[in-house]
């Protein structure tokens, strides 16, 4: 049977409304009549169909009763609904529960329900589009001093891109065969890496060997006290990868990068140019102070300028704007994937600097947000997020300042959300504030000893690692460049003096 159906005159306004959103009245009708007829239906349509996305009021409030019926196991028809739509609006209009059992009988085929559920998911975000665009004319028309445009772009790309997301099914259950097959593909890239990396290099041998290099998808945590070297290892690595960038045709026969990376910086506590002169520092190997003070010999300041020279090319690109919500930080590194470079490290310095959405009712929620919203950005953009982060004065409490993962500050969620932890930490620093009296020469002699030991040495501890070891890596640290590298080992010194 397949009888014509009245259009319901009911729209989300007037019929001029209904005659100028995109919809599809038949589609709602053949849909909610397929599921009336088999209610195996919804289970196949559900992931990709909402009831915001019916046009018509009265489909819109039939499908929720249909999935609310349904989700507790109850035989639902047309028959069994009839008694439960009566204080629905404007049904009564198109014959009550009559109208009900003309949808379930008018279903011309339950196998292309998903075909109209797609239908009719594309024309609710077609309509949506419609309105986000009206929202954001709105918005602009009306002028306040306490919404600039630049965060009214923020804004609207935000809506944007959740509209977008809305659109993507969940994955749901996947055989095991097919998880056995994506198991094995990863297992044979890996083999024919030949023993390299799996992740981008971070340029520093030990760590690589350690972390496998920065996986995508992964939250990385950089902890520790003031002084330090957390920036300054950050920036290395940022320079490391941007430096080692190269595009081309990747296995899969895509176009891409093919080694090192595009670098996106979030610097909320120091200015791009202060940034620039790090990196420029450790390039030109000139002290940062002397670089400061313009305290330069004409070759080293020819040094200089070849370095900046060399490092045009550079894909790093640094984002100094202060007090960030989390919000724009994602809006922001979106923007840079979608790029034609596209984006292959997000590195923020540091997460306490960032705002929340303001609706956290304390520092410890709010905390949680910036988190939860990094690690959310690592795996929708499917790239490494390194994240830097202060420790709690707890650490210079103690005897051995080296840090745990207790110490870290005001939250932890950031333990529990990242897949790696990791803290720096330089026994030279709380050393040299040891400095026994000149009087006293054996005390002096012995700390001359120990200083000599930890002098240019710094230690990266893996307190968490997800998927891999934790312990302890030795770098060197050049304090003049604000530079870590690799530290020669005595015992590499003459085996391997390319280390």
């Amino acid at each position: 049977m397949n009888e014509q159906l009245p259009v319901p005159a009911t729209g989300i306004a007037t019929t001029q409304d209904i005659q100028s959103l995109p919809h599809n009245i038949e589609a709602e009708q053949q849909l909610l009549g397929a599921i009336l007829s088999s209610n195996d239906v919804l289970d196949r349509v559900d992931d990709l169909i909402k009831p915001d996305h019916f046009h018509d009021p009265v489909h819109r409030a039939i499908f929720s009763m249909a999935q609310a019926r349904i989700a507790k196991g109850l035989a639902t028809d047309a028959t069994t609904l009839k008694n439960f739509v009566a204080d629905i609006a404007g049904l009564k209009d198109l014959g009550g529960g009559e109208y009900l059992l003309r949808l379930q009988l008018s279903a011309i085929a339950t196998s292309a329900a998903r075909d109209y559920a797609q239908l009719i998911h594309d024309l609710a975000v077609r309509r949506e589009l419609i309105a986000l665009g009206q929202r954001v004319s709105d918005r602009a028309r009306t002028m306040r001093d306490d919404i600039a445009p630049d965060e009214q772009i923020v804004e609207a790309e935000t809506e944007l891109f959740n509209l977008v997301s809305s659109g993507t099914t969940n994955r749901g259950f996947q055989s095991f065969l097919s998880a056995l097959y994506d198991a094995v593909n990863n297992a044979n890239a890996a083999y024919n890496r030949g023993g390299k990396l799996a992740g981008v290099s971070t340029g520093l041998t030990d760590m690589d060997r350690m972390l496998g290099g920065l996986h995508k998808s992964d939250l990385l945590i950089l902890a520790g006290r003031p002084s330090m070297g957390k920036t300054s290892l950050a920036t290395n690595i940022a320079f490391n990868v941007a430096k080692a960038w190269k595009r081309g045709r990747r296995d899969d026969g895509s176009e891409g990068t093919v080694d090192g990376g595009v670098v996106g910086f979030f610097s909320l506590e120091m200015s791009a140019a202060q940034l620039a002169q790090r990196v420029l520092s450790e390039a030109a190997e000139i002290p940062s102070e002397l670089i400061r003070k313009g305290d330069l010999t004409e070759a080293e300041f020819e040094r200089y300028l070849h370095a900046a020279r060399d490092l045009e090319r550079c894909p790093l690109y640094i984002d100094d704007t202060p007090a960030l919500p989390i919000g724009q930080v994602a809006a922001r590194a979106r923007r840079l994937k979608r790029s034609p470079g596209g984006l292959d490290l997000l590195i923020v310095d540091y997460l306490q600097l960032l705002r929340g959405s303001g609706r956290s009712e304390n520092r410890v929620n709010e905390i949680s947000e910036i988190t939860q919203g990094l690690k959310a950005i690592a795996k929708e953009l499917d790239i490494p997020v390194i994240a830097l982060s202060q420790l709690s004065r707890q650490v210079e409490s103690r005897e051995d300042k080296r840090p745990q993962l207790s110490d870290l500050r005001e939250s932890g969620s950031i333990e529990q959300d990242a897949d790696v932890v990791m803290f720096v930490y330089r026994g030279e620093y709380y050393k040299e504030r040891e400095k026994p009296g000149e009087d006293n020469l054996e005390a002096m002699a012995k700390w001359q000893q120990d200083m000599d030991a930890l002098h240019g040495k710094a230690e990266v501890i893996i307190g968490k690692q997800r998927h891999g070891p934790v312990g302890t890596i030795e770098l060197s640290f050049e304090g003049r460049f604000t530079r870590f590298g690799n530290l020669v080992k005595p015992w590499q010194q003459d085996a391997d003096p390319g280390y």
